[in-house]
């Protein structure tokens, strides 16, 4: 199998608006068209990008009459990761993991001409890498795991296998254990 390159599944004109845009315009926009997230173009140039992560989080941290002062670019981040159209799916994947993000701004000689996603690289391939199907099975496991202290801390009663006999029955919570109401009584 050939190695596979960026610019033969990237997305070619990514969804980009002007920096001077504000957020309550970005946020119709990213609804209007489904997407999580905007390039910042200014002449042809990536100049920044914002996610729906970052509008929510202006959100929270602003009043609701200042959304529509803020501009794309005051909360876009400084440095942005970028990759080359010449990369290999694989290169782009590392890049996306070391950085923690979900796509890159495709740039050719400082001008944008696509971006990547994750989306993209299961949709072309989903069997091409299966880490990232094990990357998937451990953010589910940890989901759970927080469910599950998060469950040990309240002091409500469920129904569960007891820490302490094993049991499937009615639990409590007792000293951070979920034990049943025969082992509850020892």
């Amino acid at each position: 199998m050939r190695t596979i390159l960026v610019s033969d599944i990237m997305t070619r004109e990514p969804i980009s608006i002007k920096p001077d845009t504000n957020l309550l315009e970005c946020a119709k926009k990213m609804v209007q068209k489904r997407i999580g997230s905007l390039l910042l173009v200014e002449k042809g140039h990536l100049v920044g990008i914002i996610s729906d992560y970052d509008i929510l989080w202006a959100l929270t941290k602003k009043e609701p009459e200042e959304i529509k002062k803020i501009l794309a670019i005051d909360i876009s981040p400084r440095k942005i990761a970028t990759i080359k159209p010449s990369a290999t799916i694989k290169e782009a994947l590392e890049k996306m993991k070391k950085f923690k993000f979900e796509r890159l701004p495709v740039i050719k000689e400082k001008e944008l001409v696509g971006l990547i996603t994750i989306k993209d690289i299961l949709n072309f391939n989903p069997e091409l890498y299966p880490e990232l199907e094990e990357f998937a099975s451990i953010r589910e496991e940890s989901r759970k795991l927080k469910l599950v202290e998060k469950a040990k801390d309240e002091h409500t009663y469920r129904d569960g296998v007891c820490e302490e006999c094993g049991n499937f029955g009615r639990l409590y919570n007792s000293n951070g254990m979920m034990i049943c109401e025969n082992c509850r009584d020892y």
